[in-house]
């Protein structure tokens, strides 16, 4: 009875470490952050593990790392303007930026640069 043998040589059975294009790294990233997308999902989905990832999601937050535009249509927001209240409420002196189920009140003061900081931080990253 012949028996053919065959022996494969390499580095051992270790991790072997790769390289990931800030490209790649911010898309995978961008996942992430679509509506009901888990971190440990993602991360399953690509070999990495999910705190490798994590560490990715916070260079994003820090600005280290450029995420591609948003592949979903852009939603607006309804902005209802109307005369003021006739007495001086709190409310008539204030201002509302309603988005999902976030609101933010800001008084009536609040100068437009302030409004568009907050309407930018809600919708996320550019």
């Amino acid at each position: 009875m012949d028996a053919t043998m065959e022996v494969l040589t390499g580095v051992g059975g270790g991790r072997r470490n790769r390289k990931w294009p800030d490209e790649v790294k911010a898309r995978i990233v961008s996942e992430t952050l679509r509506p009901g997308a888990t971190v440990n999902a993602v991360a399953a989905r690509y070999g990495l593990k999910a705190n490798h990832l994590s560490s990715w999601r916070t260079m994003a937050r820090k600005g280290k790392l450029v995420l591609p535009a948003p592949e979903d249509e852009v939603e607006f927001a309804a902005m209802v303007v109307g005369p003021p209240a006739p007495d001086k409420t709190a409310a008539a002196e204030s201002v509302g930026i309603i988005m999902g189920a976030v609101t933010i009140r800001l008084e009536g003061g609040a100068s437009a640069e302030r409004i568009a900081a907050i309407v930018r931080a809600l919708t996320g990253p550019a």
